[in-house]
């Protein structure tokens, strides 16, 4: 079963607006059982939109379309799907009704644009909008379906949970998908696939293995298709385990599980708390860590220790130490980890010192290169990485280095 995506709207192509909807449309059409072959974002141009039915009709199963239905002059989806279904807009009294029970609700004036928004085309199946003015519209033509929805993500989401994921489950007899992600940091992506050739190459024929990289973390997704649950999920559970047999030490979780969320669920079981002092990450690793519901039962607070004049006057940092081997060295942030851990009183203090750029590096210490260090009862481990010259990009990957050194830390104690 394959289906297709279209976006309509000039703000998804200049950037004004990201389009969320393709990625969560694309998440359930593949729980449902579909290949999704292609997603498109065009312009409001009646000769985009045509030219974009045309290229689905008859070559897919389900095409879902979303954008272009709102009461303004520059919506004109609903126009060219009548002139591409051979139809005509119609008044719908039902839609038209909803629509005014909506508008007395929150209090606003019924006008001339309000009201054309009931109109739909006559050969198609309406589908009730409950969450907006905008129905969706469900066609049919040279065996595949089209079905055409708002673009505004809570009303495209009640629609498609409400109406059109149902249907399609009648209509298709699904085959079953399931994909298990498992979480990896430490490597990169070149040297992972090479590690997991041998592994790779002896995947049954019915899951396949995709390399999802971002910021230093790679996400492994396993996708088993076949007709049995039963059967896939043993298949891929067997799989999995061969991975932790393999790459032990680069798996941190599974199922999208960030770092921050680990290190939460770690801490809380072991009744821990942490607190950080960050110079290069500038609070990142702070904001990651309090960005999980419930991080203040393990998370004490942050020194973000920006200038030296910081780190020496408030945690206490040595300026024999930074004058001699440079703010950013193993010495000094040994220092910061241990002061902060002593000034915040938590179990565990994650420290940062770096150059993120894009200026500042030397030939030594060039732009990209990372101190970072973790300190416990047991001690302060540090550790050194040189990443590229990207500033926003060394910030996160800065972070998460912190955060996976301070995990592998809680695990091993």
């Amino acid at each position: 079963m394959k289906a297709a995506i279209i976006t309509i709207g000039d703000e998804l192509l200049i950037g004004q607006t990201t389009d969320t909807n393709s990625a969560w449309m694309g998440a359930e059409l593949s729980k449902a059982g579909f290949d999704v072959y292609r997603i498109t974002s065009i312009h409001d141009r009646r000769e985009d939109i045509i030219y974009a039915l045309n290229e689905a009709a008859g070559k897919t199963d389900v095409v879902l379309i979303t954008g272009g239905l709102g009461p303004t002059s520059d919506d004109i989806t609903k126009q060219t799907l009548c002139e591409f279904f051979n139809t005509r807009l119609v008044m719908n009294i039902e839609v038209l009704s909803m629509i005014e029970a909506m508008l007395i609700q929150r209090n606003f004036p019924m006008n001339e644009n309000n009201r054309r928004q009931a109109e739909v085309p006559e050969t198609c199946r309406v589908l009730k909008n409950a969450t907006g003015t905008a129905p969706g519209m469900w066609f049919e033509q040279d065996g595949t379906i089209f079905i055409s929805m708002p673009g505004v993500p809570h009303e495209m989401k009640y629609l498609m949970t409400e109406h059109v994921l149902p249907e399609l489950n009648k209509r298709f007899t699904s085959q079953i998908i399931i994909h298990r992600n498992i979480m990896t940091y430490g490597t990169f992506e070149s040297k992972l696939a090479e590690i997991l050739t041998s592994f790779e190459s002896g995947l049954p024929e019915n899951i396949k293995l995709a390399y999802l990289p971002a910021s230093g973390i790679i996400k492994l997704r396993l996708t088993a298709t076949g007709s049995q649950k039963e059967t896939l999920n043993k298949l891929i559970n067997d799989q999995v385990s061969n991975l932790y047999k393999i790459i032990p030490e680069f798996i941190y979780a599974e199922d999208e599980e960030s770092l921050e969320m680990v290190i939460g669920r770690l801490l809380k079981a072991k009744n821990q708390t942490v607190c950080t002092a960050e110079s290069c990450t500038g609070g990142g690793i702070a904001h990651m860590i309090t960005s999980i519901p419930g991080s203040s039962d393990y998370y004490k607070g942050s020194v973000v220790a920006y200038s030296n004049s910081v780190k020496t006057q408030l945690l206490g940092i040595h300026e024999d130490s930074i004058n001699k081997f440079g703010a950013v060295s193993e010495e000094v942030v040994r220092e910061l980890a241990m002061a902060v851990r002593k000034l915040l009183k938590s179990d565990y203090a994650v420290a940062t010192s770096g150059i993120a750029g894009p200026a500042g590096g030397t030939e030594a210490k060039p732009v990209g290169t990372l101190w970072m260090a973790v300190a416990s009862e047991k001690g302060v481990v540090t550790e050194k990485l040189v990443f590229g010259n990207d500033r926003t990009i060394n910030i996160m990957r800065f972070s998460l280095a912190a955060l996976n050194l301070l995990r592998k830390q809680i695990i091993s104690q």
